[in-house]
């Protein structure tokens, strides 16, 4: 556990069915962003429930199971096409809204990590560092992190020069090597500038020959 971990403190300034909403994947070159929606049973919180950065990945594959089991949970994403059609941050926002429509029960009140405000339809507040102070959103991190990481190792079985499975589409070295060895498939992001400039490189080459 964290020195300072997270609780009800900033849920019980509010009233009404309160979901946090996180989102993961915003910074890889691969794959999907991932957001997850969490309304939690106060009677019923997983023990050791925790921002997920401060997880190792078997905890958080426990506690995401038992947030599951225990909680009304809705999970949203946006593909590598929305991204490179609308930029990382909408396509967040879309993963978000719908991850939000994903939950069984409509929140009043949806508190999300961050300081970019999406478009939801429930009341939203901001919280920067959300998953670090609020149980809520410590819930969606651990979802919208094991719920991608989980698709990632789904690409990696039919894509396996990039180690998404340990990287999880990050710009690891293994990463990097499987793109100069194999090129950039159909589920990197070509508007973020190392896939973008790769495919440049790559058109120059074409050209030259």
């Amino acid at each position: 556990m964290p020195a300072t971990a997270p609780t009800f403190e900033i849920e019980n300034t509010f009233s009404g069915i309160i979901a946090g909403i996180d989102e993961a994947g915003r910074g890889p070159w691969a794959g999907p962003v991932v957001a997850a929606a969490v309304i939690l049973d106060r009677d019923n919180i997983p023990a050791g429930l925790a921002d997920s950065k401060t997880l190792t990945e078997k905890r958080r594959e426990t506690i995401a199971a038992e947030i599951h089991a225990l909680a009304i949970v809705g999970v949203g994403s946006a593909s590598v096409e929305e991204i490179d059609k609308v930029n990382i941050l909408q396509a967040t926002f879309l993963a978000m809204a719908r991850a939000e429509a994903a939950l069984a029960q409509a929140p009043d009140i949806c508190i999300v990590d961050g300081s970019q405000k999406p478009k939801l339809n429930a009341r939203t507040e901001m919280i920067v560092k959300g998953d670090a102070k609020s149980l809520s959103i410590a819930a969606a991190s651990i979802i919208a992190k094991t719920t991608r990481d989980a698709m990632m190792r789904n690409l990696a079985r039919a894509h396996p020069h990039y180690a998404w499975e340990k990287n999880k589409g990050y710009g690891a070295p293994a990463h990097r090597a499987g793109l100069d060895a194999h090129g950039v498939t159909e589920h990197h992001r070509k508007s973020f500038a190392p896939i973008r400039e790769l495919l440049a490189q790559t058109q120059s080459c074409s050209d030259a020959a």
